[in-house]
């Protein structure tokens, strides 16, 4: 799926005019998959809260309670309008807070020198199981390859820029 609505706008296009005012500090990070929607914005630190919160009582389980009803009524529309699951976080000093997001099984084909190094990690105590390991071992490619990962994400949305200029794609000026 492209991140399209039913009408054609962006999943970004489409929180920002869906999102109430002042949810976030700032315009929150959506990310999308075939599944999932995830969306995550900056919230303020302790002391700063401009509902005058006294630091006492962590802001990241604060602001869970007190928007909950809103990103429940939020996600359930661009469930709808999407066909995706909403997934919600935030970032506070520095930390990033997932309140919910899917775990996805994934269907893989392994052959044995593959399924020994999970069986080495699950050996290790790196991991509870092979389902673990793997997991881990993406895990570890995403936090270390992120320029590879980068450069290849540009790639592919060059190559879907491509396609939709080329033939079977949406031209300007042709029938849809």
């Amino acid at each position: 799926m492209t991140g399209m609505g039913k009408t054609g706008e962006s999943v970004a296009e489409w929180f920002a005019a869906h999102l109430p005012e002042g949810l976030f500090e700032e315009t929150p990070t959506i990310v999308v998959d075939r599944e999932e929607i995830t969306v995550v914005g900056p919230i303020a630190a302790a002391g700063e809260d401009a509902e005058g919160t006294d630091g006492s009582a962590d802001p990241v389980v604060e602001f869970r309670e007190r928007t909950r009803a809103d990103r429940v009524q939020v996600a359930r529309a661009a469930e709808e309008h999407f066909g995706r699951k909403v997934s919600w976080g935030v970032l506070h000093q520095g930390r990033r807070v997932m309140f919910t997001h899917l775990a996805v099984p994934t269907m893989t084909r392994l052959r044995q020198p593959e399924r020994q190094v999970l069986d080495t990690l699950v050996a290790a105590g790196v991991a509870r199981s092979r389902s673990d390991a793997l997991a881990w071992c993406v895990r570890q490619v995403g936090e270390n390859a992120e320029t590879w990962l980068g450069d290849l994400r540009d790639a592919l949305r060059h190559v879907q820029e491509v396609r939709r200029q080329g033939p079977g794609g949406s031209q300007p000026g042709q029938a849809g």
